[in-house]
């Protein structure tokens, strides 16, 4: 077949009036200028009802209502959450009451540990390594691992463990852990660990038998938790795979048991969209059950400008 060079035909084309098409984009649901002095509400009330800027309100109102009613609000957290100078703002949300338990991994109890007894932490990993010093700061190998094997050899998790190491040491950034504000609070915190991952494994101190049982034991303290997420919340903040792994098999494990998760609502925030965040978090665990949402940005600014909005209605 040969097809000639030949203008198309537009005499018959068919419109409709623009009135009549159901449009996405309204002015209805456009934003408004901010009004000085309106506070973080009326920052909010300011954006508009679209996209990334909808789903933040409607996190906003989920964890606000999840409060309300007494319902379970769980975080989990990876290290680069601790990194970026953001344990204030998780502690005062605790002290609030905006937190029922925790979640974080092996490097995020590490850096938050150094926090604790230092005021500082995150090491210039380019620079330490070519001399063979990464990882090898004396008080963070020695101390956080005879926490964590103590710890566990008294039949606690490592979340625990690493608490109840920090209440009795009182170090003199306590007040900036999370770790041992969670202690102080009696609020849930568990560490979830993948051997040879963390820098303190990397020490003759490190007790395999207590990495693994603490862990596994925290494991099995967080499907308690989720297992109370039912009209709750549960966000991951800046872990890319191990905690959404870790809820995913709680979440498998409590419907094993024919417990219920409706009206679950979820939240990834992160800088970037990874697999399994959106997989594991966001889409899963809420299939047919409740709503996920992804928040994109990067923690400084998300993080602080989500707790604002919480505790301006609090």
């Amino acid at each position: 077949m040969t097809i000639p060079y030949e203008e198309f035909d537009l005499s018959g084309v068919l419109t409709y009036p623009l009135a009549s098409r159901k449009s996405k984009s309204t002015v209805a649901d456009f934003a408004t200028p901010y009004q000085k002095g309106s506070g973080i509400d009326g920052l909010l009330a300011s954006l508009p009802n679209a996209l990334a800027a909808a789903d933040f309100k409607a996190v906003v109102r989920a964890i606000r209502d999840a409060r309300r009613k007494d319902a379970a609000i769980i975080w989990g957290f990876g290290a680069h959450v601790f990194k970026t100078g953001l344990s204030p703002v998780l502690v005062d949300l605790m002290t609030r009451g905006f937190v029922s338990a925790l979640a974080t991994n092996g490097a995020g109890v590490i850096h938050d540990f150094e926090i604790a007894l230092a005021g500082a932490t995150s090491e210039d990993v380019e620079e330490a390594l070519g001399p063979g010093k990464f990882g090898m700061a004396e008080e963070t190998a020695t101390q956080l691992n005879t926490a964590i094997t103590d710890g566990v050899a008294a039949g606690l998790g490592i979340g625990q463990s690493v608490g109840r190491w920090l209440h009795q040491k009182a170090p003199p950034f306590a007040h900036h852990s999370v770790v041992a504000t969670a202690a102080r609070l009696q609020i849930p915190l568990t560490v979830h660990i993948a051997i040879g991952t963390d820098v303190i494994h990397m020490h003759p101190m490190a007790s395999g038998a207590a990495l693994g049982e603490g862990s596994l034991r925290d494991f099995r303290y967080f499907v308690t938790a989720v297992s109370q997420l039912a009209g709750g919340v549960y966000i991951n903040c800046g872990s890319a795979v191990i905690l959404p792994e870790v809820f995913l098999k709680a979440v498998a494990l409590v419907r094993n048991r024919g417990e219920s998760l409706s009206g679950l609502t979820t939240v990834n925030l992160d800088f970037l969209r990874h697999y399994r965040p959106m997989t594991n978090v966001v889409v899963r665990p809420t299939a047919g059950v409740g709503r996920g949402y992804a928040l994109t940005g990067h923690h400084e600014l998300l993080l602080p400008l989500l707790a604002a909005a919480l505790i301006e209605d609090a």
